[in-house]
């Protein structure tokens, strides 16, 4: 049996890059005999002007898009991100972002409308996930993602911004919020 196919099948499924070791082991088959196999797959990657290549990185093999088409790759992963949020969504997101988790009444409490559409849209998106139930109504709570984190270059959802000096009532609401609270609990 060639070794070239099962390799090649193995590697376009591994997330990471994966060694010789473990492609022999995987095939129960000398790892010189997986070495010479990843030489020719990478060979005829190379020979026949692919739009993929095998490389050795990281301590192991992977296929990956051919590095003369970069520019090409690029264009179109930024042609991809025209697809812009609209303003609905945007907003939906900053409510869960600052509020999360969060349940779409309290998003829709916040904002005033019907959230449904754009909560599915952020969900189908990636950039929101479900976080579970509310422990008091039962309605499904959402928070952002690691993606939502990645888009907006966030190693945490500590380094969001301040909300306050974008609200230029915000210390006088939170004033008289504070003065409603003392008086309920007075």
């Amino acid at each position: 049996m060639s070794l070239t196919r099962p390799i090649e099948a193995m590697l376009l499924m591994a997330t990471e890059p994966v060694m010789a070791a473990d492609l022999a082991a995987a095939l129960e088959v000398p790892e010189v005999e997986v070495v010479a196999a990843l030489r020719e797959i990478a060979d005829f990657y190379d020979d026949g002007r692919r739009g993929i290549e095998l490389r050795r990185v990281a301590g192991g093999w992977r296929l990956a898009t051919a590095s003369d088409l970069a520019d090409v790759i690029e264009a179109w992963v930024v042609a991809d991100q025209r697809a812009k949020l609209s303003q609905a969504a945007l907003e939906t997101l900053s409510v869960i972002a600052y509020l999360q988790p969060c349940t779409r009444g309290r998003i829709a409490g916040v904002r005033g409308v019907n959230v449904d559409g754009v909560v599915r849209t952020l969900l189908v998106r990636g950039l929101i996930a479900e976080a579970g139930e509310d422990p008091h109504t039962g309605a499904m709570a959402f928070a952002t993602t690691g993606l939502f984190l990645q888009k907006l270059g966030l190693d945490s959802l500590d380094e969001l911004p301040d909300l306050a000096p974008l609200l230029p009532d915000a210390v006088a609401l939170e004033a008289e919020l504070g003065q409603l609270a003392d008086q309920q609990t007075n």
